[in-house]
């Protein structure tokens, strides 16, 4: 059986319009950098078989190649506003047969959701497109897209407007046809909000480490706390979801 690559591509800069610089600010007791969160998350998840930073050429987001560098992860420099175009310079480079998409302020990801992911897309490599937000029923912050690097391609072709800067957006609003698959959750935890794009984002998060320490947690374990802590969830609940169309 041939074996393919799955590289995870994290989409991290510094030019965030809420929160200037917010994956490289230090979450839980030792300072660990946001990004770091995410590095280490997606290193300890099985069927990974590389981890990667796609950031921008501007100076603003040498500080997370730096990091990258630091953490010993193959960093790919591109286009600020044509992120598709990154992913597309991660593939080719690493010679990944399929890549996962993570943005870098979702800190808290589960290793394990993402293996379970992987292992998707593995069980069917004809599969364009894989994730965990097809339909949605994982809390905002555990967004992980798998697309084969064909289909990758395919966009890159094809791909106009907000669909470059949000790169997998064309396998579900567009028009043409793709083979697809999704994980659900259930009961569905959706309405929760575990992600890093406010002050009051952040300081949800410092709150969640608290409790659950420096350590990737289980995505069941992060929903359990919240289910349980409400005065948690009230710290970020007035956040509104930034849409595809808001860049």
């Amino acid at each position: 059986m041939t074996t393919r690559k799955v590289v995870a591509v994290l989409q991290a800069r510094t030019g965030s319009t809420r929160l200037p610089g917010k994956v490289l600010r230090p979450l839980g007791p030792n300072g660990r950098p946001v990004l770091a969160w995410l590095v280490r998350a997606a290193r300890a998840a099985a069927g990974i078989d590389e981890v990667v930073i796609a950031t921008s050429t501007n100076a603003g987001d040498d500080a997370v190649a730096a990091l990258g560098e630091s953490l010993g992860v193959r960093v790919i420099r591109g286009s600020e506003d044509d992120v598709l175009s990154r992913f597309v310079l991660a593939a080719q480079a690493t010679g990944a047969d399929a890549v996962m998409r993570l943005t870098a302020d979702c800190p808290l990801h589960d290793p394990s959701q993402l293996a379970s992911l992987a292992a998707l897309w593995r069980s069917d490599p004809s599969l364009d497109y894989v994730s965990t937000v097809l339909v949605r029923t994982v809390p905002h912050g555990y967004d992980a897209e798998i697309t084969s690097t064909p289909a990758l391609l395919r966009a890159d072709e094809e791909a106009t407007s907000y669909h470059r800067t949000h790169v997998n957006s064309w396998f579900y609003a567009g028009p043409n046809q793709f083979k697809t698959a999704g994980l659900v959750i259930h009961p569905p935890a959706n309405d929760l909000r575990v992600t890093l794009d406010t002050p009051a984002d952040a300081d949800f998060l410092d709150a969640v480490v608290a409790e659950l320490g420096d350590r990737p947690p289980a995505l069941r374990e992060v929903i359990a706390l919240l289910r349980a802590r409400p005065d948690l969830v009230d710290i970020n609940s007035a956040v509104r979801q930034k849409e595809l169309a808001d860049g």
